[in-house]
């Protein structure tokens, strides 16, 4: 029988022509920022566009040069965010990671839906005793919940994206990988960029970020961000909040007090504000159900507005966090870290993007529902870390515990109602008074895990080609949690569950030669186990769990000019967590949907291409592909009698998809003018794990032309200004699609193209 490897090696050859088509272009570059500060700043731009950069990674908890670590990672600079124009995670649902992917949950952009190799995703992990499966870490810290990551990004210096399961150094949650975003820290130089735009749509965005000099022991540095734009898809409700628009704001303080060349210590405080509303779901085929003006409203291509107007305000997510890392250098070889961590978030959801969807007429009946929820979390983080080296050993060893509380409730009122006809609607509920509204669902959850982690690599001195890495984690995670209310009336309904595990990684990587490095790696990871919130039985379901293959190789060559590295992975899910919903009714407004573990195992194989090259100066080629073949799994449907075994899809894993990015750089004397351009393209894929309808394919493009490095009165400033624009050919498809026998067929359009126009000073 074939090796597994070796058929996912035969599925690559069998879609050849998108792998040479992939082969063209590459990875986002990440042009490192080196120059002395008597450089024209220009000129080592030009330089640093002749060859490609070294880029550094801390995905095995020490920085490293990215082609000398054994393990996929791709990295997203801050440079390539600007290119870009990033303003949030969830601005990497354009596919500039082709593995990667991200999206809203549903209709809400305030909660973020991620899956990575087509692992990690779930219908459903807006609820506090369910938890994602890929984790997503700021300067260290694993924030535990899908809603408020789509806050607006500080000053980032890297996001790197680790690819397969994270089990041994990373932790609970990173099944499918790792989102690991390390911000700039504090330099103790006065350094000053402001940032100003406005972009259409009744866009603007404001960024600071200062640095102050050194004083005494001390570095401080300061930044804040604000980024705003109108709704894309009109509410014809006058004075209502139109769909798919954002108010996102923070305010960060870091400051890093380093009292001896052994020891220091950096403490951070962050809030964010981030408003949404929700996208728009658009009617695209009228169900028998549906009303007059819904069948003469359905349509396949993007609307400008709304069928019918209703109530909607902003759903506001408010989040923050204090952080304290210490480091002490115990010796020259080692290295004793801390990492504390204790953060907030508040989130309130106002949802009536699927006032077109889901509506169904009936004479004189109540229809538009209004998805209202507020969610309360509140989690700490310590991490210990022991980093150390010999002539041929360098280790990590450490242990993390996580504690966290969560609550949410769940309302879903009515806020229209049909005339006798269907020819017309009135507004109810409005304004209106949630303490008048029942409650649906109330619940809380609280988990406690500990981790007990360490990695080892191991070069022989006397063969200093080889390096072996061996590793592991112990977890022992405990969650309880009750569903207090229950169709409005109290409930006792809860579980209380414990489970533990180990992780192992094994590595071998080999120096084929000076610049060239293959690996061949197997790891795990989990997704913790928990509850379904929405169900009416709310029982416990076990932890989801993977463990993969992967054959990689890392080059550069062509005098730094090119960089080429690939990777093959076979991956086996068990005990997959699939989502089963019970049919809306003609009328009804609560979702139910429970939650069970297959009962058999999955796969996902494939490969993934990243090249960058430096053809001419001054021009970057850029590609990141990736192709995924992941297979159906069964499970039993608990809303069919007997229970009946079914097939379910895979989540949010695109056969194909390809990231293409070109940078030219002009220099004009001592500015230079920057030209950026990316295609990103992406088969259709599942978002229901039941409902066998395929998303559109997809093809975006961004771009963004500036002139930057602009001498400002020979005090050492510098202007950049800047035109951008995101989905700049205007391209329209579903990212999100549904089917019902009563509803019709329904779905989300991605943004239309939006542009815009920025000035930046540096001091």
């Amino acid at each position: 029988m074939p090796h597994p490897l070796s058929r996912a090696v035969a599925g690559v050859l069998h879609t050849r022509a998108a792998v040479l088509l992939a082969v063209a272009s590459a990875a986002l570059p990440a042009f490192a920022d080196d120059r002395p500060e008597d450089a024209p700043a220009a000129g080592l731009e030009a330089m640093a566009a002749t060859t490609l950069d070294s880029v550094v990674v801390s995905a095995q908890k020490r920085e490293t040069n990215l082609q000398e670590t054994p393990i996929s990672v791709s990295v997203v600079g801050a440079e390539a965010l600007a290119d870009r124009h990033a303003i949030s995670l969830a601005s990497l649902a354009d596919g500039s990671v082709p593995s990667l992917r991200v999206a809203p949950f549903a209709t809400r952009s305030s909660a973020l839906n991620i899956g990575m190799r087509g692992i990690g995703a779930s219908g459903d992990a807006n609820q506090p005793a369910r938890d994602a499966g890929v984790g997503v870490y700021v300067d260290g810290v694993f924030l535990g919940r899908s809603q408020g990551l789509g806050m607006a990004l500080y000053d980032v210096e890297r996001i790197e994206v680790l690819k397969g399961p994270q089990g041994t150094l990373f932790g609970r949650n990173t099944e499918g990988g790792a989102i690991s975003v390390i911000t700039r820290q504090p330099t103790g130089e006065f350094g000053l960029k402001a940032t100003a735009g406005v972009s259409n749509y009744g866009g603007y965005n404001a960024g600071a970020h200062l640095d102050l000099p050194r004083v005494g022991d001390f570095s401080f540095k300061l930044d804040g961000v604000l980024d705003s734009r109108g709704g894309t898809t009109d509410n014809p409700m006058r004075g209502q909040r139109d769909f798919n628009a954002y108010d996102k704001r923070g305010l960060r303080f870091t400051t890093l007090w380093q009292p001896s060349a052994d020891f220091q210590a950096t403490y951070a405080y962050d809030y964010s504000y981030d408003a949404t509303t929700p996208y728009h779901a658009q009617l695209l085929v009228a169900g028998p159900y549906a009303s007059q003006a819904q069948r003469e409203g359905a349509s396949t291509r993007r609307r400008d507005g709304s069928i019918f107007g209703g109530p909607q305000e902003d759903s506001v997510g408010k989040t923050d966090g204090h952080l304290l890392v210490m480091d002490w250098m115990l010796s020259d070889t080692l290295q004793l870290k801390s990492i504390s961590s204790y953060r907030e978030l508040r989130q309130s959801q106002f949802d009536q993007g699927l006032v077109d969807a889901i509506s169904t007429f009936a004479p004189n009946g109540e229809f538009g529902r209004y998805s209202l929820a507020q969610l309360w979390q509140h989690q700490y983080s310590e991490e210990l870390q022991l980093i150390g080296n010999t002539d041929t050993l360098e280790y990590a060893v450490g242990a993390f515990y996580y504690k966290e509380a969560v609550a949410d409730n769940a309302q879903t009122p009515n806020t229209l109602r049909w005339n006798a006809d269907g020819s017309g609607y009135t507004v109810i509920n409005a304004p209106l008074d949630l303490g008048k509204v029942r409650i649906d669902r109330a619940s809380k959850a609280w988990t406690d895990s500990l981790g007990i982690f360490g990695q080892a690599t191991w070069t022989p001195a006397s063969f200093d080609r080889l390096h072996l890495t061996a590793g592991g984690r112990w977890t022992r995670d405990k969650k309880e949690g009750v569903l207090r209310t229950l169709n409005d009336a109290p409930s006792d309904l809860g579980f209380d569950d414990k489970w533990s595990r180990f992780d192992p990684m094994v590595n071998i990587a080999y120096d084929l030669g000076r610049e060239v490095m293959a690996y061949l790696r197997y790891s795990t990871g989990f997704k913790a186990g928990g509850a379904n919130s929405r169900s009416f039985s709310y029982r416990a379901f076990a932890p989801e769990e993977v463990s993969a293959f992967e054959l990689g190789l890392k080059s550069q060559f062509w005098d730094n000019r090119a960089r080429l590295n690939l990777a093959l992975f076979d991956s086996r899910i068990k005990n997959k967590q699939m989502d089963f919903y019970l049919p809306l009714a003609p009328g009804q407004s609560r979702t139910v949907s429970d939650t069970t573990n297959a009962t058999t195992t999955g796969t996902s194989r494939g490969a993934e291409v990243e090249l960058n090259i430096v053809p001419l100066d001054y021009l970057t080629l850029s590609l990141n592909y990736a192709y995924t073949d992941i297979g159906a799994l069964q499970a039993p449907n608990p809303y069919v009698e007997g229970n009946p075994v079914v097939t379910v899809l895979p989540l949010y894993a695109p056969k194909n998809a390809g990231s293409l990015a070109v940078d030219y750089l002009m220099p004009l004397g001592a500015a230079a003018l920057k030209f950026h351009v990316d295609g990103n393209w992406s088969d259709g894929f599942y978002t229901s794990e039941i409902e066998q309808t395929l998303t559109d394919s997809s093809f975006v493009v961004n771009a963004r032309v500036a002139l930057i490095d602009v001498p400002l009165n020979g005090t050492g400033a510098t202007a950049e200004f800047a035109l951008w624009s995101r989905n700049l050919l205007d391209e329209q498809h579903l990212f999100y699609k549904s089917s019902s026998t009563s509803l019709g067929t329904y779905g989300i359009f991605n943004d239309p193209r939006t542009f815009g126009a920025e000035i930046s000073i540096r001091f």
